[in-house]
């Protein structure tokens, strides 16, 4: 990263670059923003900083070449770092820091390119994964009449939490998109002269505040902090990304009639939010909190549809005279008129003789009211806004101006179809023993006794959801998620509760409680549980009120740290067939909501693919997920990817009903019955020979950075549930999976797999089973990507921090053994070299990383040391603080880390 050789610029590093076959447009940004960056850090630090920078560079990129040999440049790149001094080492960390975010801005911007690139080709074929091919598919077995039912029944439902995963500030963030922007600039505009020179010259000033903005948090966010968070990505992509994507359905369902006829596609995207709502675990989720993220909700959704409003408005310029207004639009100006007689007046004069471009500026102001909760003129529900709209779009239709009633205007109706007035649905989930505990202390002692400061707050948790109802609509905050749900019980109390905090039924809100399976054993009793649950009269009440509709939730995090990812994936496979089963016996439509981190120990990977690998009925047109930290930036933060993203997984939860599919998946899950049962008890061997092993979690604790990354300001939820590391029980998933990503080892990802795999040995029918078998391509596919961002040697340097060489070595031979069977099995020579992009980007970062997580290692050998090094506090804060650095590095260079 020098001024006139950048960080991409260097002969070695261009031969690196064309190594991994990257395209000139992608090398061309990412030497240019290197360069930029090596100029920044010039003039900050000097050139000594550079030449450090370099020569560590340099070192673990030849290292990274030399894996398997006996060059020691790995072990030169380790005297480098040894020898910077703190400050150095936190300058050089951000300096890598700072690299990663401007590659990663550089490959998603190429992402776009890519996209967009497609949409404008000649080429008219229709990719194998867009929501048009799969109804193509659909319609040939099932006939195009039932296709577009299935089409118009389809519900894909994210649900955006707050987990810490995403370390990245916002202020960071906000950086990173002003840089996107300019470089999108650079190519879209076609910049030469003076405006290629300001470009440059506001590249390097976004770039120096990249680099001179402390990428660590100062204080850890509030839960309302993260609420904001999550608003922002609503407003900068999700309220016109949603549509858009019902736009492209339409169009392709209508063909040339599109935009003339009443549309086909309808909203199938429902957004869901846990942010404020989730106080499992949480003691900063508080009624007031819940009420206050409701509130936030509401303003960024009556807000974006007011400026839709005016801008739909202000294109509706269609005189009378050729586009005469119907009986009932004319009811609809009166009916303007008797609530507010000068500000209908006043937008009849901003439209004269337009008298639908009036009706919408004053739905414009109704919604200006609405936010300001002026109680004269405000709409009280989004159904009452949905009816003025109709009258506005039937009264066009009926003058002949299909073209405006089927255009903008219909993006206005999608947009309050799909976000109301409360934009997400809240979700509250508490933990089943909370709500015992509340009953016991409620039953003694009665509503009005004295009560238990957590009672009260249950309590005030429903009479919450009660307000926001009241005041949102029902829409807005009616599932109740029941964690750690072991018995029916569980499942009663969350009414009985509702009971005591409405002593009159009248006043009561509705609730429908959601069961959350998340260990092994509750997963495998979760039929059972399940079938108690409907011989409650209240769960019979309800289901009778709601159409027989019930949702399940499964947790993969706690099932994974509890069995192993093997284990875990075939457990909630087989549960998932059997809950489906179960449904279908009580005529109940059933609706899984995955709990799905953005790591692979956390069930990430692509959702797409995963929906296709379930089993026949689990999913029957209705998919719903959580989207979480990094994962809903990566997703949602771009609109066009965000297109592509909703489109993919639209189109696989379309396709999965197909009977081609369903008989697929359904045929080789029997078939390989042996192989997953066989793999299933190997792992979770494995995986229990390791993890319960006497002293395990105090080595875990010893060889990651697990109790400094619970001093990360990431996050407003506690990194643990109570207890010490002395237990794993009450370790949160997210701080398990993201300690052994950050030792370089993603344990979490693949532990066991390899004895599993070896065990079984035959090698032709695991690779029948690879090209035959969804589940388990899925699931070798998504190990081998956590293979690939792990490093053995950078590994080992983390597990000699413990005292527990067996330990270590299980780790080690278990890693050697599960790459040398994936890649035996896929046929790859090594992890993701048969996914090209994919392979590309995890191995142009991993030098990368591997500097940070060497000055890392250096890091926290001295904090395991520092009583009998004499550290002072000053050090030890300093020495803390680097690491802390380096956790955010790592994490932005191996991406899917919580």
């Amino acid at each position: 990263m020098t001024d006139n050789n950048a960080i991409q610029d260097t002969a070695e590093a261009g031969r690196v670059l064309a190594r991994h076959d990257v395209p000139d447009p992608l090398r061309d940004d990412v030497r240019l923003l290197g360069g930029l960056l090596g100029t920044v850090l010039a003039e900050s630090g000097g050139q000594d900083l550079l030449d450090d920078v370099e020569r560590l560079r340099e070192l673990t990129i030849n290292a990274f070449d030399e894996r398997g040999s006996s060059s020691d440049s790995l072990a030169e790149a380790e005297k480098v770092v040894e020898g910077f001094t703190l400050e150095r080492g936190e300058q050089v960390a951000r300096a890598f820091t700072c690299y990663f975010h401007l590659a990663n801005l550089a490959e998603e911007y190429h992402r776009v390119r890519m996209l967009r690139l497609r949409e404008s080709s000649a080429d008219t074929s229709v990719p194998d994964d867009t929501l048009s091919a799969a109804f193509e598919q659909l319609a040939e077995e099932v006939g195009r009449d039932e296709a577009l039912r299935r089409v118009r029944a389809l519900e894909f439902r994210p649900v955006l939490t707050a987990h810490p995963t995403e370390a990245r500030r916002r202020a960071v963030s906000g950086t990173i998109r002003r840089i996107s922007v300019l470089l999108a600039e650079r190519e879209n505009l076609h910049l030469g002269g003076t405006s290629l020179a300001e470009n440059d010259r506001t590249l390097l000033s976004e770039i120096d505040t990249l680099w001179r903005t402390s990428p660590i948090r100062a204080a850890k966010p509030t839960v309302l902090d993260e609420v904001k968070t999550a608003l922002g990505v609503f407003d900068a992509t999700m309220f016109d990304t949603f549509p858009a994507v019902y736009r492209r359905l339409d169009d392709w369902l209508l063909r040339e009639q599109a935009g003339r006829e009443e549309p086909l596609a309808r909203p199938f995207v429902s957004l869901g939010s846990w942010i404020g709502g989730d106080r499992d675990g949480n003691p900063n989720v508080t009624a007031e909190i819940t009420r206050s993220a409701a509130a936030l909700a509401s303003e960024h959704a009556l807000r974006a549809l007011e400026g839709s409003a005016r801008q739909v408005a202000r294109k509706l310029t269609l005189e009378e005279a050729g586009t005469p207004p119907s009986e009932e639009l004319l009811a609809l100006r009166q009916r303007q008129r008797s609530l507010d007689g000068s500000r209908s007046d006043h937008v009849a004069s901003e439209s004269p003789s337009e008298p639908h471009r009036a009706a919408l500026l004053f739905v414009a102001d109704r919604l200006a009211a609405t936010l300001a909760r002026n109680a004269d003129l405000q709409y009280a529900t989004p159904d009452d806004l949905e009816a003025d709209l109709a009258v506005i779009q039937a009264s066009l239709v009926a003058a002949g101006a299909q073209r405006a009633a089927y255009g903008d205007l219909q993006k206005l109706i999608w947009q309050v179809e799909t976000f109301g007035f409360h934009l997400a649905e809240l979700e509250v989930r508490q933990h089943s023993q909370v709500h015992a505990a509340a009953l016991e202390d409620l039953r003694t002692n009665g509503v009005h006794g004295e009560l238990e400061d957590r009672t009260r707050e249950v309590l005030d948790t429903f009479r919450a959801i009660g307000s926001v109802q009241q005041r949102y609509g029902i829409r807005a905050a009616r599932r109740y998620i029941v964690s750690f749900t072991q018995a029916p019980e569980h499942m009663a109390a969350v009414y009985e509760l509702a009971e005591f905090a409405f002593p009159d039924p009248a006043d009561a809100p509705v609730i429908d409680a959601v069961p959350l399976f998340e260990t092994f054993d509750d997963l495998e009793n979760s039929v059972p549980i399940l079938e108690s649950m409907l011989t409650l009269p209240v769960v019979q009440r309800r289901l009778g009120e709601n159409g027989r509709r019930m949702e399940v939730m499964l947790g993969y995090s706690d099932s994974s740290k509890d069995v192993g990812p093997v284990s875990a994936t075939l457990s909630l496979h087989a549960a998932q067939a059997r809950i489906a089963a179960w449904a279908e016996r009580n005529n109940i439509t059933l609706t899984l909501f995955h709990g799905r981190g953005g790591a692979l120990g956390r069930g990430g990977g692509p959702a797409n693919r995963a929906v296709l690998a379930q089993p026949a009925g689990s999913v029957d047109g209705r998919f719903k997920l959580t989207e979480q930290g990094e994962v809903i930036l990566a997703r949602y933060g771009d609109q066009v990817i965000g297109e592509r993203h909703i489109e993919q997984v639209a189109a696989a939860t379309l396709l999965q009903s197909a009977p081609s599919v369903e008989k697929h998946n359904t045929d080789a899950t029997e078939r390989f019955t042996e192989l997953a049962s066989r793999l299933d008890a190997t792992s979770r061997g494995r995986f229990h020979e390791l993890v319960k092993a006497e002293g395990f979690p105090q080595w875990f604790a010893q060889v990651t950075p697990l109790e400094e990354v619970g001093l990360l300001p990431i996050g407003s939820r506690p990194a643990k549930r109570g207890l010490s590391v002395n237990s794993l029980d009450d370790l949160r998933a997210i701080p398990w999976v993201f300690s052994w990503s950050q030792a370089r080892i993603n344990l979490a990802g693949w532990y066991g797999l390899g004895t599993a795999l070896a065990e079984y040995g035959n090698l032709d029918e695991l690779r029948q089973a690879y090209e035959e078998w969804p589940l388990f391509s899925t699931l070798l596919d998504n190990i081998e990507m956590s293979l690939a961002k792990t490093d053995e040697r950078i590994a080992a340097l983390y597990l000699a921090l413990g005292d527990r060489d067996d330990l270590a070595q299980m780790v080690l031979d278990e890693l050697r053994l599960t790459r040398e069977w994936v890649l035996k099995i896929t046929g790859n020579d090594w992890p993701l070299s048969g996914r090209r992009v994919l392979g590309r980007a995890v191995q142009l970062r991993s030098p990368y990383v591997d500097a940070l997580s060497l000055i890392q290692v250096r890091a926290l050998s001295a904090l395991r040391g520092g009583e009998d090094q004499g550290l002072s506090e000053a050090t030890t804060d300093q020495l803390r603080h680097l690491l802390l650095l380096t956790v955010n590095g790592v994490s932005a260079g191996l991406q899917n880390t919580g």
